[in-house]
């Protein structure tokens, strides 16, 4: 069923009646967008902790608005043995109800909108029919100014803005505002006289003469007249004055008060269907649904609440359960024992310690009481909301185990990071270990391996490392001659510019200037074949067939040891390591 604004007060019967037969429901959301910074990926990493997720989605998600409500309801029928759902569609839009309504600003994210609009998303719906809504807060506001405004009427339905008492006194009225009144008081003086006209309606006024106009009216005209505002097509408010008998004035009175009432129950909307879900205390179930439920909670409820506590040690936490929302207990030392001074810190004395300890659980017990409805500003240590902690031990600096469990069975799993991607996770049960390593298949975000596969790997590398140190050289050398080489390929003469030799028994290797190098001019002659220039230079380009036989080049002289190490013991000579 879907539901708008022009339906929803005809169709909301029918929604409390789905919730009230129910055995469960669905949800479901349709966001304006998801992340106004970070990368949807990065927003919902795999490795996020709770708390890291939730600020996360809190700092980045919550300005998008939730403006589509999906909402199944699910009735098991005994007879058939089959489910009945009814389900239902909400537009919803933040509407200002008047002018002290809260007026929402939102933001949009275009892929969203345009995934949106491709799946046949109808936005005239929200933006133009959307059911209004306020969280909480917002409804108690507005219920107190309408509370205010009817405890400020005088007898005539005039609301004076000011206190009953000042109501009986003459109103003091500005100066350049004086002729104005005058004028008003004027014309209601000759629609009292008139036998005709019952009624009067003022020019439209800006905010501070209405509230003269009300002061004045109410003082001077206690009975008799009704007064009231109303709006133009053109949203330009205006006072209307009726002239009335005592018994017509109370039941305008009644009229406009139901209206009003009409008029907050509409401005609440569709939190109301948000309080009948939360109030039946039924299941609630949701895919992926985090984000849903803080939009939820976010748009209809209450704004969603920061990490209160972010240092548990003793001394912090006693300093932050003084501050709101906390509020430190009274307590009194019994006679005879002495009393501690929070003021004058006497850290890691035991009995001081226990003291701080006590108050603190005082402070946060009672924090849990202001939860409840009615709130409670006791809450008993043996209290229904204090046993969920009971015989729980917290375990410190342990992220992924939170307590050890006395009465109860623990965690079955245990985690233990290697670094910012990976970790270590044991398993209580060992049949569970083929389970986790088959799901890894499927999944495109994370990979599992047993431990032993993790070790076999690491010493293969290992291996892999220490082959490379030994073998590295004989790929490392033909490149670095390449290298080396390509500098004298312009040249006519082609010859070496250094000369590298490796021991495959000596676990470091030398290198040296080439002797052949020194005084090479001087020393060589004769011409070299082309075979042999070829053996001789592995590093110069292949010459062509005329150029091989027009050119001479003179001989190189080697002076090499029969073990391929250079002969001049006087070259200087300097270590490769063994690893680069």
């Amino acid at each position: 069923m879907e539901i708008i604004r022009s339906n929803f007060k005809s169709n909301l019967h029918k929604v409390y009646q789905a919730i009230e037969e129910a055995d469960f429901f669905a949800i479901d959301g349709e966001f304006s967008g998801i992340s106004d910074g970070p990368s949807v990926t990065a927003l919902t990493n795999g490795f996020d902790t709770p708390e890291e997720r939730y600020q996360k989605l809190k700092k980045h998600s919550m300005d998008f608005l939730l403006f589509q409500f999906g909402l199944c309801t699910f009735k098991y029928d005994y007879t058939d043995s089959k489910y009945i759902t009814k389900s239902f569609n909400f537009y919803v839009f933040p509407k200002p109800f008047n002018r002290s309504s809260p007026d929402v600003k939102f933001v949009c994210q275009s892929s969203s909108i345009d995934f949106l609009a491709s799946q046949g998303f109808d936005f005239n719906k929200v933006f133009r029919n959307g059911i209004p809504y306020l969280n909480q807060e917002e409804e108690r506001q507005l219920r107190e100014q309408y509370d205010e405004k009817r405890s400020q009427s005088n007898g005539a339905g005039a609301l004076s803005y000011t206190s009953p008492n000042t109501s009986k006194c003459p109103v003091t009225i500005p100066d350049d505002q004086k002729k104005f009144i005058d004028q008003v008081v004027e014309k209601i003086e000759d629609l009292l006289q008139s036998e005709e006209n019952k009624n009067l309606d003022l020019e439209p006024c800006t905010g501070f003469q209405r509230k003269l106009i009300y002061q004045t009216l109410s003082w001077k005209y206690p009975k008799g007249i009704h007064v009231e505002t109303l709006e133009t097509e053109k949203k330009e408010r205006y006072i209307v004055i009726s002239k009335v008998d005592e018994e017509e004035r109370k039941r305008r009175e009644q009229q406009k008060h139901a209206k009003e009432q009409e008029e907050l129950n509409d401005a609440v909307g569709f939190s109301r269907v948000i309080h009948a879900i939360a109030n039946s205390g039924k299941l609630v179930i949701g895919h992926n649904m985090l984000l849903d439920v803080m939009h939820t909670v976010h748009q209809f409820y209450c704004p969603l609440p920061a990490d209160i506590i972010n240092n548990t040690s003793l001394a912090e936490l006693e300093k932050r359960l003084k501050e709101t929302p906390f509020n430190p207990p009274k307590v009194e030392s019994a006679e005879g024992f002495p009393s501690y001074d929070t003021a004058s810190e006497q850290l890691h004395e035991a009995g001081y310690d226990a003291y701080i300890t006590g108050l603190c659980f005082i402070s946060m017990a009672n924090y849990l009481g202001s939860f409840l409805s009615p709130p409670k500003s006791h809450v008993s240590a043996r209290s229904k909301l204090i046993e969920p902690f009971f015989n729980k031990l917290f375990l410190m600096r342990v992220m992924d185990i939170p307590y050890l469990n006395l009465e109860g069975p623990d965690c079955n799993i245990q985690i233990s990071w290697i670094d910012d991607t990976s970790a270590f996770v044991s398993l209580s049960q060992p049949e569970q270990v083929p389970i986790a390593v088959n799901t890894s298949k499927y999944a495109e975000s994370y990979r599992i391996q047993t431990y032993a596969d993790y070790v076999g790997k690491k010493r293969e590398e290992k291996q892999m490392k220490r082959k490379w140190t030994e073998d590295s050289w004989k790929e490392v050398e033909p490149k670095r001659l390449n290298t080396q080489c390509g500098s004298y390929s312009l040249q006519n003469h082609h010859y070496h510019a250094n000369s590298l030799t490796a021991t495959s028994t000596v676990g470091k290797r030398n290198l040296s200037p080439s002797r052949a190098e020194a005084g090479l001019e001087a020393r060589a002659s004769g011409e070299i074949s082309d075979t042999e220039l070829e053996q001789t230079d592995p590093c110069a380009e292949p010459l062509s067939e005329g150029r091989k036989k027009s050119k001479k080049l003179k001989r190189m002289k080697k002076d090499l040891s029969p073990t391929g190490s250079i002969s001049d013991s006087s070259a200087k000579l300097f270590e490769v390591p063994d690893t680069w």
